[in-house]
């Protein structure tokens, strides 16, 4: 097993707002990670002299102390005294009401500061939302980024470099790459060696997730179909979703298939795109797409995990981590990611909106060695004049015209690059 610690971006985030007073929430699916940095902080600020307490709804030991605010003030005042410290609570879903609870002890005006973990919770994040509104500062963990993978599996010899070293060592770049295509970002699969145990791992991960998560949030044992739909769907990423056509194929409720889309959007399992439009009469306007937020559990659920062969299927994985890509690179500028598609089923994979500048994006899984320009693109620089388009690609690097707008020929690397969009 590789023993390198994996550096994850989202800690300097949270490293540099210790001194807030909002409660730190970290939040995101099962086995993102969110544990392991929150472990990380703590040794961080003990080494610092710094007096720290971690508590875990998901040990039985340490949920009793949840039963009311005043019995989980009487634990910590046990552990720490009533000085500043640093609270840490992992897996805060798990208690109920977890957003009301919360509030309370952060109106009180308690000396602690509060980091606090839940997987995608449905309940979670609408308890929140409600009930903590300027009292909550949010970081979002999700599997390994293809950045993170990269600087990991290359000991971090390359680290603010990563771009760099992909063009010069182009072949290394290409297994990595296809390596994160068929096993994901999940860091307990990353860090295992052998195919054999990363499908042990990823089994847990997916069968937790159901059999926990999923069951828990629908208040059934009967999971089968939520299952069903998520291997149909993996079989869908980056294509319109038809819940009729679902619904009828799956025989499953039509509500049904909606609610639980909604249920694996929730839980970050995966994110629908909205298509992009300005003109309601020329262009599809209500199906999505779907991207899941790892490739190694979209991989699972198909059946294809690891042993990715056929070169559509291919294809799709690596326009799903282009997604995964755009979403991490475009975070907090308010930029929304959408698919353009008209009547005509002309089709453009991604349109980044930033205010008033569109960029539509179009994503070729080939080792391309000539610019060869999507038509779509044609049809939207006519529409919409957008200041350039991206072709993101294997290989090729280069700049071509298209009724005058750029046309940008860019890869993976080149997005991790701080330069581009």
């Amino acid at each position: 097993m590789n023993k390198i610690t994996i550096k994850r971006t989202v800690l300097e985030d949270i490293r540099k707002d210790l001194k807030r007073e909002e409660i730190a929430f970290l939040i995101g699916p099962r086995q993102a990670g969110k544990t392991t940095i929150m472990k990380i902080i703590q040794g961080e600020l003990d080494a610092a002299g710094e007096k720290t307490v971690f508590l875990s709804l998901d040990f039985d030991s340490d949920k009793k102390h949840f039963a009311s605010q005043q019995s989980l003030l009487k634990k910590i005042e046990l552990e720490i005294g009533k000085s500043p410290g640093f609270v840490f609570i992992d897996e805060i879903q798990r208690r109920e009401n977890a957003g009301i609870f919360l509030k309370g002890l952060q109106d009180i005006g308690l000396p602690y500061k509060l980091i606090v973990s839940g997987s995608g919770s449905v309940d979670l994040k609408a308890k929140v939302k409600e009930s903590m509104v300027g009292r909550k500062r949010i970081y979002e963990v999700y599997p390994l980024s293809f950045g993170e993978f990269v600087n990991h599996r290359t000991e971090y010899r390359y680290e603010q470099r990563e771009s760099e070293f992909l063009t010069i060592e182009e072949d290394r770049g290409s297994e990595l790459l296809t390596e994160y295509l068929s096993y994901g970002g999940y860091p307990r699969v990353v860090l295992e060696d052998e195919r054999r145990e990363k499908l042990r791992v990823i089994d847990e991960i997916y069968q937790g997730y159901i059999l926990r998560d999923i069951s828990y949030l629908l208040k059934t044992d009967k999971i089968d179909t939520y299952g069903l739909l998520m291997k149909t769907l993996a079989d869908q990423t980056g294509k319109l979703i038809n819940y009729a056509e679902l619904s009828a194929t799956l025989g499953i409720a039509l509500a049904t298939i909606k609610n639980y889309c909604w249920y694996a959007e929730e839980t970050y399992i995966l994110k629908r795109i909205t298509p992009f439009f300005r003109n309601l009469r020329s262009e599809i306007s209500k199906a999505p797409t779907v991207y899941f937020s790892d490739t190694g559990f979209r991989n699972y659920a198909l059946g294809v995990f690891g042993g990715v062969q056929r070169n559509d299927d291919m294809g799709f994985a690596f326009q799903n981590i282009v997604y995964l890509l755009l979403r991490e690179k475009l975070r907090w500028s308010g930029a929304e990611i959408h698919y353009w598609r008209n009547t005509a089923k002309t089709e453009i994979d991604f349109v980044v909106e930033i205010g008033e500048k569109i960029i539509p994006i179009e994503v070729k899984y080939k080792a391309m060695t000539r610019p060869l320009v999507p038509r779509s693109f044609d049809r939207f620089i006519e529409k919409y004049r957008p200041p350039y388009c991206q072709v993101i690609n294997r290989t090729l690097r280069t700049t071509v015209k298209l009724r005058d707008t750029e046309v940008r020929f860019l890869t993976v690397g080149d997005l991790l690059s701080s330069k581009t969009i």
